[in-house]
């Protein structure tokens, strides 16, 4: 009842990610139900974004489906020594018919990792598209609970061809730190 003003996620999570990294140029959000790409410029502003809030596809409900067809966990979706050296390939962006690829390729005796690497690479194949919509400007990181999939983060530096930061603070937080910083901000400017 005492909220007097609304500031988009987007926002904060880029307030968020460049507080912790302040050379971010390229913020890519992952959520448990949408994903999104922020580009800022050097103050954290947003100047540019696109978002996925259609589906799934490539959040963290998308992972959660996987690991439970898998039977691997999330971190076993998440480990580096998880990723196949042959990445099978995920064509769907729908969770739902990914999953029954991902049936089919257990089915056909593929590698569980190199199933892994596969679903790490459809979602960073996504992402790179959506990065390439508002511009690559380095530095990149990632915010949102699927920051700490490492397989995704190195699956993403392939198709970026730039090396994805690390943020200096849980990136799961990013977005509660940046509302912080802007309440802040807002309160010292009164």
């Amino acid at each position: 009842p005492f909220a007097n003003e609304n500031i988009s996620e987007i926002t904060c999570h880029g307030r968020g990610a460049q507080w912790m990294v302040p050379s971010i140029r390229t913020v890519v959000d992952i959520g448990g139900q949408d994903c999104k790409v922020m580009a800022l410029n050097d103050k954290g502003k947003v100047v540019e974004f696109v978002m996925n809030d259609r589906c799934a596809a490539g959040t963290g409900r998308f992972f959660e489906g996987m690991a439970r067809v898998l039977d691997c966990g999330l971190d076993g979706i998440a480990s580096l020594e998880r990723q196949g050296k042959d990445a099978c390939t995920i064509t769907s962006q729908c969770t739902v018919f990914a999953e029954s690829e991902v049936v089919t390729l257990i089915n056909e005796g593929n590698e569980l990792d190199n199933i892994i690497a596969g679903i790490n690479n459809s979602v960073a194949g996504r992402l790179n598209s959506m990065v390439r919509k508002v511009g690559l400007a380095e530095d990149v990181a990632l915010t949102g609970g699927c920051a700490k999939n490492a397989g995704l983060a190195a699956a993403l530096e392939k198709y970026l061809k730039v090396k994805v930061k690390q943020l200096t603070y849980d990136p799961q937080i990013a977005g509660a730190v940046g509302a912080a910083l802007l309440a802040a901000e807002k309160k010292a400017a009164q």
